[in-house]
C-alpha cells in the first residue's frame, strides 16, 4: 500500500525550517503553494510556527490525522526518528536526507540500518537521498525543490533526484503535464518495482515513464512491468547503457551478451518501450497518451513544402515504418479538392498558398484510406496564414478519426502557439518530423507487442522428465550428454586419447572425418591450430592428431589436454550459434544468430530473456541475418528453421532449469536443408562457479 506517499491525509515534516534557503523550508512552503487540502505538521523544537503552520517539538506530539512523515535531517538522527515514526502510527516516510549508501561504508551501515527498521517495523521507507513525491490531482508536493509541475497524464519515477528536478524545469516550459512524479534516490526500502504497480493503478495516470539506472529485482521487475504494460504503457530510459558488456568470460555467448542487451531484451518481452534520450522519454510518452495506436506500420505524409515533406519519409523510414501507397479513391479526392500541380502520391503536397480549408479536406481524405494507419502533418513557416488556424483544424479533424495524427510546426515563435493549440486537442506537435517520425515508431512498437499472443514454453511434463537426466550430466560436467537430455540433436562425436584412437573412430564413423581439440582449458579451438577438416583417410587423421596436439602445446604449455574429437564431415548446411548465459538481473539469457569461427566479427545476434515459446523463440531467430537466411537467400534452399526454433525453446528451458550453468554455447548448430533438422557440433560450457569445463 503506497497511496499515502501520493494522497496522505496529513504530513509532517521532520526538520521544518524557517530559514529559505533550507530543504525543509523548501517543503512546507511546496505543501503549502500547491494548496495541499490535508493537514501539515511543521516539526522543530525551536520554532512556533513556519509559514504559519504550529510547530511541534516532537513527532509524538504531532496531532491527527498524519499518515505520511518527510525527514529533512541529517543521517546519523534518520534511524531513530523513523523509530519515532512508526510508534506515533506514521506509516510512510520519505528520507530526503543524504549521506547513506552513497557517500561509502559509514553510510552504507546507516542505509542497512533502514531497510531492517522498514522490515520490523512495517513502515515502508522511500529514499534516503530522495526528492520526494509529487500527486497533482490531490494536489500534494513534499519535494523541497522550487517550483511545481503542470498537472497532465504522465506519471515519473526516477532514481535520480537531480534528474528530477531538471527534467521537471524542463518539461513545464515544454508543456509537458504530470499526474506524479516519486524520486526513488537509494532504495533502501521501497522499489521501482513496486511503484509500477502502484502507479498502473492512479486513474489520472495514462503513461508511466521512468529513468532507471538499474533494477532491484530483474525477474520481479519483467513480472510487474508486464502486467502493467498490458494495460498501460511504460516508457522507460537506462542509464549506465555505454558502459557496457559483462565480463569477458570463456564462451562467445558471454562476450556478445552485455548487461545493456540484457536490460533491452528484458524491457521488449515485458513491453517496456526503452527510449535512447531524455528527449524520446516524453515525447514518446506524450504521443502514447494523447492518440490511438496505429494499426500497422503504413503512414501517409501531408505537407506544403516538398523539402520537408522529403525529411520527414526519410525520417520515418530509418525509424522503421512504412510509407502508405495511398488508394485509388483516395488519389481522386484528393485531385478533386488540391490545386494543379499538387502531389497526390504520399507524400502528398498541397503546395504552398493552400491555407486550412484544404489541409482540412486533404487530412480527412488520408485519414479515411484504410491503407493509411497514421498521419504526419508537416508545417513549414509562411506568410499566408496563422499557424494557429492550422492547428485548430488538425486538432478537429483528428479528434473525428481512430487513426492517429502527429503534427511537425517548424519554427518557434508562432509555431510554438500552434504547438500549444494541438496539445489543448491533445495532437502532439513536434518541431521537428524526425521527434514525430520516433514517437509514431514508439506507438506501432506497442500495438505490435500487445497484438503478440503469450503462448506458454516448453511443456512442463517435457521439462520435468528432462530434468533428472540433466542434472545427473551436469554433474559429470558432460555437455553433451546434458542436451541429448533435453532432447536436442547431436553431431556423433567420439573422443579420442591418441591417434591410433582417431583412426578407430574415422573408420567407425566414415570418411571424411573432422578433427577438434578436446581441453577444458581451451576454448576457442580455431585460435590455436586445433581444428583440421576434410580427413579423408587413416594418414591423413594420423597427420592432423600430430599436428593438433603439437599446436595446443607451443600455444598453451599450461593446458591439459584431453585428446581430440572425431567427427563426420558436414556440408551444405548453415551455422548458427545458440548459447544461454546466467545475468545477475534477469536470470538466464538465450542468444541466437550467425555461428561459426567469425561470430565474434559478425555479431549477428540476438538477445531474449528465458523461457521462450515457439512464437518468442521464433520472433527471436528472425531479427536476425541468420534468419533471414534460413528462409532461403538469393536462391539458397532453406533451412529447417523449425529444427533451430525447437533448440532454442529446449536450451531455454535448460538454462532455466540448471541455474549451476553460468554459460552454454551450441557453435555451431548445423541446420540441414528444411525438414532435415538441425545438429549441435560444438558444444563449451561454464559453470556458476566460474571453472570452464568440456
Amino acid at each position: 500500500m503506497l497511496e499515502p506517499f501520493f494522497n496522505p491525509r496529513g504530513v509532517a515534516v521532520i526538520g521544518a525550517s524557517r530559514d529559505p534557503h533550507k530543504p525543509g523550508y523548501g517543503v512546507v512552503h511546496n505543501l503549502a503553494a500547491i494548496h495541499y487540502p490535508g493537514a501539515i505538521h511543521p516539526v522543530n523544537p525551536a520554532a512556533p510556527h513556519i509559514l504559519g503552520y504550529p510547530c511541534y517539538p516532537s513527532v509524538a506530539d504531532v496531532p491527527d490525522p498524519v499518515d505520511l512523515a518527510v525527514i529533512i535531517v541529517p543521517a546519523p538522527q534518520v534511524a531513530a526518528l523513523v523509530e519515532q515514526c512508526a510508534r506515533r502510527g506514521i506509516g510512510h516516510v520519505v528520507v530526503s536526507s543524504g549521506g547513506f549508501a552513497e557517500t561509502g561504508p559509514e553510510g552504507r551501515a546507516r542505509e542497512e540500518e533502514l531497510a531492517r527498521l522498514a522490515r520490523e517495523l512495517g513502515v515502508r521507507i522511500m529514499g534516503p537521498n530522495c526528492v520526494g513525491t509529487i500527486d497533482t490531482s490531490t494536489p500534494l508536493n513534499v519535494t523541497f525543490t522550487a517550483g511545481t509541475p503542470l498537472p497532465g497524464d504522465l506519471a515519473f519515477v526516477s532514481q535520480s533526484g537531480a534528474l528530477c528536478v531538471a527534467l521537471m524545469d524542463w518539461a513545464q516550459g515544454n508543456g509537458i503535464g504530470f499526474s506524479r512524479i516519486a524520486s526513488l534516490g537509494n532504495q533502501a526500502d521501497v522499489t521501482e518495482t513496486e511503484l509500477l504497480a502502484e502507479l498502473a493503478g492512479d486513474p489520472h495516470t495514462r503513461v508511466i515513464t521512468a529513468y532507471l539506472e538499474g533494477v532491484s529485482d530483474g525477474r520481479a521487475f519483467m513480472q510487474a512491468a508486464g502486467a502493467v504494460a498490458r494495460h498501460k504503457p511504460l516508457v522507460v530510459l537506462k542509464a549506465g547503457r555505454a558502459a557496457g558488456g559483462a565480463r569477458a568470460v570463456m564462451s562467445h555467448t558471454g562476450v556478445l551478451a552485455g548487461s545493456a542487451e540484457a536490460y533491452a531484451a528484458a524491457f521488449r518481452r515485458c513491453g517496456a518501450l526503452q527510449a535512447g534520450t531524455l528527449e524520446e522519454l516524453f515525447i514518446w510518452a506524450r504521443a502514447l497518451a494523447w492518440q490511438p495506436l496505429p494499426a500497422g506500420r503504413r503512414v501517409a505524409v501531408l505537407t506544403h513544402a516538398g523539402g520537408a515533406g522529403v525529411v520527414a519519409v526519410d525520417a520515418l523510414e530509418a525509424a522503421g515504418l512504412t510509407i502508405a501507397c495511398l488508394g485509388a479513391e483516395t488519389r481522386a479526392r484528393l485531385g478533386a479538392i488540391l490545386p494543379a500541380g499538387a502531389n497526390v502520391d504520399n507524400p502528398v503536397d498541397v503546395l504552398a498558398g493552400s491555407g486550412p480549408a484544404i489541409y482540412t479536406l486533404a487530412l480527412d481524405a488520408l485519414l479515411a484510406d484504410r491503407g493509411v494507419d497514421a498521419v504526419v502533418v508537416i508545417v513549414v513557416p509562411q506568410e499566408w496564414f496563422l499557424p494557429t488556424g492550422l492547428a485548430e483544424v488538425i486538432g478537429e479533424m483528428a479528434s473525428l478519426h481512430a487513426k492517429p495524427v502527429l503534427a511537425s510546426l517548424m519554427g518557434s515563435a508562432a509555431a510554438d502557439q500552434a504547438r500549444q493549440v494541438l496539445h489543448q486537442w491533445h495532437v502532439p506537435g513536434f518541431a521537428f518530423p524526425e521527434q514525430a517520425a520516433s514517437a509514431l515508431a514508439a506507438m506501432a512498437r506497442r500495438q505490435e507487442w500487445l497484438q503478440q499472443p503469450e503462448g506458454t514454453a516448453l511443456d512442463a511434463a517435457d521439462a520435468a522428465a528432462c530434468r533428472p537426466a540433466g542434472r545427473a550430466a551436469l554433474a559429470r560436467r558432460d555437455w553433451n550428454g546434458l542436451l541429448a537430455a533435453y532432447d536436442i540433436r547431436l553431431l556423433a562425436s567420439r573422443l579420442a586419447a591418441n591417434a591410433g584412437e582417431a583412426v578407430e573412430a574415422a573408420r567407425d564413423i566414415g570418411y571424411p572425418v573432422a578433427l577438434k581439440l578436446a581441453s577444458p582449458d581451451i576454448s576457442h579451438k580455431s585460435d590455436v591450430g586445433g581444428v583440421a577438416l576434410n580427413l579423408a583417410d587413416a594418414a591423413a587423421v594420423c597427420a592432423a592428431y600430430q599436428q593438433i596436439v603439437e599446436a595446443a602445446r607451443a600455444a598453451r604449455p599450461d593446458a591439459a589436454l584431453q585428446g581430440v574429437w572425431v567427427q563426420p564431415m558436414l556440408s551444405g548446411g548453415q551455422e548458427v550459434i545458440v548459447g544461454v548465459r546466467r545475468d545477475a538481473q534477469f536470470g538466464a539469457l538465450v542468444l541466437v544468430g550467425s555461428g561459426g569461427v567469425e561470430v565474434e566479427l559478425q555479431r549477428d545476434v540476438a538477445l531474449d530473456v528465458a523461457p521462450l515459446t515457439a512464437a518468442q523463440a521464433g520472433r527471436l531467430l528472425d531479427s536476425t541475418w541468420a534468419g533471414t537466411r534460413l528462409k532461403g537467400w538469393r536462391g539458397a534452399p532453406p533451412g529447417d528453421r523449425a529444427a533451430v526454433v525447437d533448440t532454442i525453446v529446449r536450451l531455454a528451458q535448460l538454462a532455466c532449469d540448471l541455474p549451476e550453468i553460468a554459460e552454454l554455447e551450441i557453435n555451431p548448430l548445423m541446420v540441414l536443408p528444411a525438414g532435415s533438422g538441425a545438429l549441435a557440433v560444438d558444444v563449451r560450457g561454464v559453470l556458476a562457479a566460474g571453472q570452464p569445463v568440456i
